[in-house]
């Protein structure tokens, strides 16, 4: 069953932010746009990559209101020591949650159990705390953070004219399409 459409379930964990470690609850997520980023596991290949383009793309996501939460299997120890010791990664200002009991992972439906880690998997979750975007890939695929930003900004979108819809390919600024029984079958 998707969770598309669902509000996220509670959740607190362990988190490596700013330097230090800090409690961080699905409470932060209230009232603004959040990106939970699950990878599968510190100290891998295609992880620090994602971790880096997002990374690089962070002060966009800032710009339009929206916080990025990392989170893997692994706890915030070793999310310091990542830190500390990749470039890549040492480019991280947003929270690198823990999750060692998985608790989140399995909450967001993506705990690989045969491995105790985490799909590569992202959720765009609206102010209500709804799940409005689903990605989810295969483990050797790493994600692209300018298609987040676009689907994030679609979604906002959406929200703020509740009579519109983004076509494919939608970027900011680009023309809207209007849900309605004339246009049915005319595109």
């Amino acid at each position: 069953m998707s969770l598309i459409g669902t509000t996220i379930e509670p959740f607190s964990a362990t988190a490596f932010h700013g330097g230090d470690f800090v409690d961080i609850s699905s409470g932060a997520l209230d009232g603004k746009w959040s990106i939970v980023f699950f990878y599968p596991a510190d100290f891998t290949f295609v992880c620090p990559t994602e971790l880096e383009d997002l990374a690089d793309k962070y002060d966009q996501f800032q710009a339009i209101d929206v916080e990025i939460y990392a989170v893997s299997t692994d706890t915030h120890h070793t999310h310091k020591a990542w830190h500390g010791s990749s470039d890549k990664v040492g480019k991280v200002k947003f929270p690198m949650l823990g999750d060692p009991t998985g608790s989140i992972t399995r909450a967001f439906d993506v705990m690989i159990e045969s491995d105790g880690q985490a799909d590569r998997a992202t959720y765009v979750i609206d102010p209500d705390g709804v799940i409005q975007v689903i990605e989810l890939s295969a483990d050797g695929i790493g994600r692209n953070a300018n298609e987040l930003l676009r689907k994030v900004r679609a979604a906002q979108y959406v929200r703020d004219h509740p009579n519109e819809v983004c076509p494919a390919n939608w970027e900011e600024g680009d023309e809207t399409l209007a849900p309605s029984f004339d246009l049915s079958g005319k595109i």
